[in-house]
């Protein structure tokens, strides 16, 4: 049988890859190597082990898994945290340039280009990301400004959920000479693949369904490109965005699951947005599995799934939505998404969060319990708080 990465279902990949040797009496899970330094040989050959800072072998198993479940021959960077991978990828706009943002990106992917913007002298144009026109006038500069360096994508956005034509936006991108960044914590590599695209960097927040517990705070990105990756491997340690082993083995063990889990988590996210949809006590839904949604014929063309978080705005506006989270008693009110459990909160809870992000929109993030129990908490929840 062919084990190459290339011929194989992600599914099957998330299981497999980034194993150690088939031998007889071996592991067949890597170790987890607990040294902050290595025996040196005086003058070190490339790649021997120095220091946990510039690499361990704690970290590649991990970032080969990543790296094939993305579609890349380079091995996967594997970062502190997702706020680490989203810097080291921002860094990648030049002092002058300009990088072209979806307005409803992740609350601190914003935030941080803002500052990095007033910090390193670049500029941050916010645009709509499913106007696909609009993004890519802003991509070169139809203005008079001269082409952007740096189109950042996401794809559903968070919180939002809007779904942005990933194949036409990184080709006008190109031909623009600007690079793409595309975070893909949303849809993952099982949803999407942006390298196959042509993209030229993805972003994980590793802490989300890679990792699948919630019980890390990891961030990883990938690329094609060997400069690129050299330099965002460079970042990682005179920044000291390092990860621990630990960290990295229970990911990779997370990972190992994903397919099962998004299966899950999204089947009944397009069951909850369905029943939501015609929920008398609800006043607007977002999932890109519904047909009324105006991201849904773009998913699916460049979609493979439909992702497992849903948006929605009940009657009775912040104070329902407030309610709602309140109220609920299987569903866990908390932030982050892409764990087992079921989470949700409102999203403009958060000064940092975009203007334009409704203020009574409660984003839910579907685990993997059952569906008709989560159903009747929520369904019971809106009964109480919001007016029919």
């Amino acid at each position: 049988m062919d084990t190459d990465p290339a011929a194989l279902s992600p599914a099957t990949i998330a299981v497999t890859a980034g194993r150690p040797p088939r031998e007889a009496g071996a592991p067949v899970n890597p170790a987890v190597v607990l040294s902050s330094t290595f025996v040196s040989s005086g003058v070190p050959a490339p790649g021997e082990p120095l220091y946990a800072r510039n690499g361990t072998a704690s970290w590649d198993p991990f970032e080969r898994a990543l790296a094939d479940l993305e579609g890349s021959d380079l091995p996967a960077v594997v970062m502190g945290s997702g706020m680490a991978a989203i810097d080291a990828a921002l860094s990648l706009v030049p002092r002058g340039g300009r990088v072209v943002m979806p307005r409803h990106s992740y609350q601190m992917s914003l935030a941080l280009a803002q500052e990095q913007a007033q910090d390193r002298g670049w500029q941050r144009d916010l645009v709509d990301v499913e106007d696909t026109d609009q993004v890519l006038d802003a991509v070169r500069g139809a203005d008079g400004r001269g082409p952007a360096s740096v189109l950042w994508l996401e794809s559903p956005t968070n919180p939002m959920l809007e779904v942005a034509d990933l194949p036409a936006l990184v080709a006008g991108a190109h031909e623009a000479g600007a690079l793409v960044v595309v975070d893909n914590t949303f849809a993952t590599p099982l949803g999407q693949r942006p390298l196959d695209h042509g993209a030229d960097l993805v972003v994980h927040s590793v802490t989300k369904y890679l990792a699948g517990h919630s019980d890390v705070v990891l961030g990883a990105l990938v690329t094609t490109d060997p400069r690129l990756r050299e330099h965002v491997a460079h970042v990682r340690t005179v920044r000291g965005a390092v990860p621990g082993p630990w960290d990295v083995w229970l990911a990779l063990r997370g990972m190992r699951t994903l397919a099962l889990r998004v299966e899950r988590s999204q089947a009944s996210a397009a069951v909850l947005a369905a029943r939501l949809a015609e929920h008398p006590a609800v006043e607007q839904v977002r999932h890109p599995s519904l047909p009324t949604d105006p991201g849904h014929r773009t998913a699916l063309r460049v979609l493979r799934g439909f992702g497992s978080v849903v948006a929605l705005r009940p009657r009775g506006g912040q104070d329902a939505a407030d309610a709602l989270v309140d109220a609920v008693r299987l569903w866990v009110p908390a932030t982050s998404l892409g764990g087992v459990e079921s989470t949700l909160e409102r999203r403009r809870r958060f000064p940092t969060e975009s203007a334009t992000v409704p203020a009574d929109l409660v984003r839910l993030s579907v685990g993997v319990e059952d569906v008709e129990d989560l159903w009747r908490d929520l369904d019971r929840a809106l009964a109480e708080v919001a007016p029919t």
